[in-house]
């Protein structure tokens, strides 16, 4: 039984140790907006200064290309317009079934609001089993499991430029052009590719560059839509404003490891959206920040990401998009109020990413689908000795 009196014990510990925390995020978040407010007088200044020391830098500081006190409307949806997102899942492989393969899933969904059409939702599988799909990665030092995952970003990609040019070109051919929206779920700067080889970055960043480039022609905008973002990237450009040195070098005045923490971070463990939900009101945004990410150099010109912060009621979140969606007003507009949109009909999230995400995934049950279609696949071609591990024979049963 459990021990009541020890865990209440505990829980006392543990509201106390809360109400500590409350207390210094608030006394984190008072500092933090003193030095935004600072930070707005001298803009241009501390841009100048991102621009000449950020090869000193020890964090990435974005740019900020908006005033910095901007709380910008975002405008009401149009009511007709059309919304495509797609969403990926896998069934990883295993030695102990009958084929070591894997499986990606695409999620598809296209939404078309006030034009009495029906709306596409399925899914796309592929099945992956060539020795190229299955150990090409071994060479990098890559698991097959990890590399299974960057396929499903690169299919995800596609999939998605594939839904948009089909749309695109059904318009021209009826002589009519409706607002659109491509919505994928989670970031568009792809941080796990600064740790891959370059052989290896170059099979899985060039096919999506090369569908965002799809989208682009079709002139369709794109966004990366974080939910629930522990980013401080924004955050970052308070840290010249509070450095104490000179001269902003950090490599030089604080790249001793043994140095308990910059001076600079005197607003540390807060994050973005806590700062920005003090100050944003529901329906408004940040100004744009363009990133510097250094995996960014990869992307080209043209697809290099930007952001903004929005309170979208529920929270806020991180919305990423490339450089010819944040230089374009029409289509930042555009797409800003489709997925505010879409956020009102899905209660708090993104109702076609959550669709396309309820469509990609795996239940148990098709898991096992699969592999006994895949088992009555083989027999039928002629294979013997069809069957499973020992192991998990008795893992799928029991004795009680």
């Amino acid at each position: 039984m459990l021990d009541l009196t020890k865990i209440a014990r505990q829980m006392q510990g543990l509201s106390e140790h809360l109400a500590a925390e409350s207390v210094a995020s608030r006394q984190r978040l008072e500092i933090a907006q003193k030095l935004m407010v600072e930070a707005s007088y001298r803009q241009e200044e501390l841009v100048e200064i991102q621009e000449k020391w950020r090869d000193r830098f020890i964090f990435s500081v974005p740019t900020p290309v908006e005033p910095l006190n901007s709380c910008i409307d975002i405008p009401v949806p149009p009511k007709v317009h059309t919304v495509i997102a797609t969403d990926g899942s896998q069934i990883s492989p295993s030695h102990h079934e009958i084929a070591y393969c894997y499986l990606i899933n695409i999620g598809r969904v296209v939404f078309h609001y006030g034009q009495g059409r029906y709306p596409l939702l399925d899914s796309l599988p592929e099945v992956f089993y060539r020795p190229e799909d299955l150990y090409v990665s071994r060479q990098w030092g890559i698991r097959v499991e990890e590399w299974m995952g960057y396929r499903r970003t690169v299919s995800e990609a596609i999939a998605l430029a594939e839904l948009v040019t089909s749309w695109v070109e059904s318009q021209k051919e009826g002589n009519f052009q409706v607002p659109t929206l491509a919505l994928v779920d989670g970031s568009l700067i792809y941080w796990f590719l600064e740790g891959l080889p370059g052989d290896a970055c170059d099979r899985i960043l060039p096919p999506i560059l090369e569908a965002w480039e799809q989208i682009r022609l079709a002139e369709v905008p794109l966004i990366g839509y974080i939910s629930a973002s522990r980013s401080t990237e924004s955050l970052n450009l308070l840290r010249l404003q509070a450095c104490p040195h000179s001269t902003p070098n950090c490599v030089v005045n604080c790249g001793d490891a043994d140095e308990k923490k910059p001076p600079c971070q005197v607003f540390d463990a807060l994050r973005d959206p806590p700062f920005w939900l003090s100050i944003l009101k529901p329906g408004q945004r940040t100004p744009l920040w363009k990133s510097t990410m250094r995996i960014l150099n990869l992307y080209g010109e043209s697809h290099q990401i930007y952001f903004c912060y929005v309170h979208v009621g529920s929270e806020i979140a991180r919305v990423e998009f490339p450089a010819w969606v944040a230089e374009n007003s029409t289509l930042l507009n555009q797409a800003l109020s489709l997925m505010l949109g879409q956020i009102q009909k899905g209660y708090g999230y993104p109702i076609s990413l959550s669709e396309a995400h309820n469509h990609a995934v795996i239940k148990g049950e098709d898991r096992a689908r699969f592999f006994a279609f895949l088992e009555q696949q083989m027999i039928k071609a002629g294979l013997k000795n069809v069957g499973i591990s020992y192991k998990e024979t008795r893992k799928r049963g029991s004795i009680a």
